[in-house]
């Protein structure tokens, strides 16, 4: 047989004419993530821009001077990103916010360190919330990927902000303190069960274990309530705190990016809540903290 047909040399199990072997391609670069730049200031918005241009994975692919534009230019370039400063002219940020985070999450970028703007604009959905001159290019770049991905990220002023607006709301009055109550304690079952206290790591102790009450997982019914309603001055400090957040609408990784602690930590202190105030679910907590007397709940702990 022939050695230059099938058969021959080559053999049966092999391709026919013999092909060159194929061309390796490089894998496909990721797909950068497309930022959209909202500042009244020119300056600013140049100097945001030439920060985030050199970078490989992040482009600019549109500024704007005031609210208005930004939606405008969200809608038509539809960046995975959206940086907002809060006072513009015009439409500003803060009014512009709950129109852009539909298209992108948010993440606000100012001067404005004021502790209601802050929550406005946590509670309007902004995915994080920047301070001038609190941080570096290289915190801005990572702050901007966390953004895309869902992760909240402050910079000290803004949390702190935050938190002195919530210790503010929640101290009672040195006047008019809600005295001591009778039952204090009465929410844990039996005579030997151990009241749950404000945990002080992220692993569990004996003196900060999960609760095993009955009230787990139950949710409150007309008889239970003004029981729960009794108990909200057993709140710890911390929790009082982590109640507020949740009741401003913050998720719990909001919740530990504003506090420093971890998401686990967080949920720690939303179990505990749920099991003092003897609900089930996010909304019964929120409805019962917002029928509390006024003054708010005794803090200790």
């Amino acid at each position: 047989m022939p050695d230059d047909i099938p058969g021959g040399r080559y053999g049966f199990g092999e391709q026919w004419p013999p092909q060159p072997p194929a061309p390796a391609f490089p894998a496909p670069a990721a797909t950068p993530l497309r930022v959209l730049v909202a500042d009244d200031n020119p300056v600013v918005r140049a100097g945001l821009t030439a920060l985030l241009h050199g970078r490989g994975d992040i482009v600019v692919v549109a500024e704007a001077a005031d609210g208005r534009q930004a939606y405008e230019k969200a809608v038509r370039h539809r960046p995975d990103v959206v940086l907002l400063d809060v006072r513009m002219p015009g439409v500003d940020g803060i009014s512009a916010l709950p129109h852009l985070v539909r298209l992108a999450p948010v993440l606000m970028m100012t001067y404005s360190s004021e502790s209601a703007v802050v929550r406005q604009a946590l509670r309007l959905g902004a995915g994080g919330y920047l301070v001038h001159g609190e941080f570096t290019a290289a915190e801005l770049v990572a702050a901007v990927r966390d953004t895309a991905q869902g992760r909240a990220r402050f910079t000290h002023s803004a949390s702190g902000a935050l938190l002195e607006s919530l210790r503010e709301r929640a101290a009672p009055e040195d006047e008019g303190r809600p005295p001591l109550p009778d039952g204090l304690g009465a929410v844990c079952a039996g005579a030997e069960a151990r009241c749950p206290a404000e945990p002080h790591s992220d692993g569990p102790s004996p003196r900060n274990a999960p609760p095993t009450g009955p009230f787990v997982g139950h949710s409150t019914s007309r008889s239970s309530a003004p029981a729960a309603r009794s108990v909200l001055s057993e709140l710890s400090e911390r929790e009082v705190e982590v109640m507020d957040l949740i009741a401003s609408g913050m998720s719990n990784q909001q919740i530990a990016a504003a506090c420093f602690i971890s998401q686990k930590t967080v949920k720690n202190h939303i179990n505990r809540i749920f099991t003092k105030l003897n609900v089930g679910s996010r909304g019964e907590a929120i409805a019962l903290w917002h029928r509390r007397p006024p003054g708010g709940p005794a803090r200790h702990g």
